[in-house]
């Protein structure tokens, strides 16, 4: 087929019933999707959700058993290469030829890009402060995914897929790559990027992913999701939730009181409110005598954990 690119599929992905098989382990269900033109579209879920399966099938290192998949108006086929001329992929994995030095790594991970870009990698390379001159097998694990990170950022491609970018780096470090990261997206890219952090990732994409066991849970602008997670409320009650029917109970007083949802979760109560002020509600539960006073109340930030199982109803840990 032809590998033109048409202009309405440039700077896109799109993924039809995308799925994966390893023997009897369902990697990947089938999957469908589309992202960009530009922008970042956070892939999120907890180790085993099958974001590193997909990102992986998207660029041709797995070869999916079903589906279709198109990155900048080109389709997926055969090993990929025609796809990996018009994106960069930052994998999640850490298999480096340890002998290299840096700057000759950069170089091998560059070969066949545009010339400048090695020189771009080593100046991102150098402002993270990365020992170029210092063999590969002296680089601790957050070292190598800032290499990987530099030689991804660097060509100048429509699209990139940064499978975990960030894992394993301390704060200042994962401030810089999503700083470029976002200095990328503001000047065209479109950026899949894959992390189980959502709040560090929460700043720079605009639309966020969510997978779960080899499926896609959930697709939403992120927007949406800041406004969701500011709806749960918890309240801590300890021992005084009591016997189930004592706990029932609490939650049915919690929903006559305005909260639009109301479930147990061990010693807490967790509130989905009808707004994103929690005021109203827990005057309305200070002052009602049949409700005992909570020990802790926790209200506005989320986990990924928690914004799965509070928000989606499946377990992420």
């Amino acid at each position: 087929m032809s590998q033109g690119v048409s202009n309405s599929a440039a700077g896109t992905i799109r993924v039809r019933d995308l799925s994966r098989r390893f023997g009897s382990t369902v990697a990947l269900h089938p999957t469908s999707f589309e992202i960009g033109p530009g922008g970042v579209t956070a892939l999120l879920g907890p180790n085993g959700s099958g974001k590193s399966t997909l990102m992986r099938s998207l660029v041709g290192l797995v070869r999916p058993d079903t589906g279709v998949a198109t990155l900048d108006g080109v389709e997926l086929i055969g090993d990929g290469t025609q796809v990996r001329k018009r994106c960069t992929f930052a994998p999640g994995e850490l298999n480096l030829y340890k002998e290299m030095r840096g700057e000759e790594h950069l170089a091998w991970l560059l070969r066949g890009r545009e010339p400048d870009s090695i020189a771009r990698a080593v100046k991102m390379a150098q402002d993270m402060a990365l020992p170029l001159r210092a063999r590969v097998r002296a680089y601790s694990h957050g070292m190598k995914r800032q290499l990987l990170f530099c030689a991804a950022m660097a060509p100048r491609v429509p699209i990139r897929i940064l499978d975990e970018p960030s894992e394993g780096l301390d704060p200042s470090k994962r401030g810089m790559i999503l700083d470029l990261v976002e200095r990328d997206a503001a000047q065209g890219s479109t950026i899949l990027l894959s992390s189980h952090h959502l709040g560090e990732i929460d700043r720079c994409s605009s639309r966020m992913l969510f997978m779960h066991n080899g499926r896609l849970v959930k697709s939403e602008d992120s927007s949406s999701v800041r406004a969701r997670a500011a709806r749960i409320l918890r309240l801590d009650f300890g021992s005084a939730l009591g016997e189930p029917a004592r706990a029932a109970a609490i939650c049915a007083e919690l929903l006559a009181l305005g909260a639009k949802g109301a479930v147990v979760r061990g010693r807490r109560v967790v509130i989905e409110l009808a707004t994103d002020d929690p005021r109203p509600l827990l005057g309305a539960a200070s002052a009602c005598p049949r409700l005992p006073r909570p020990e802790g109340i926790e209200y506005g930030q989320l986990s990924l954990g928690e914004l799965y199982r509070d928000v989606y109803g499946v377990e992420a840990v």
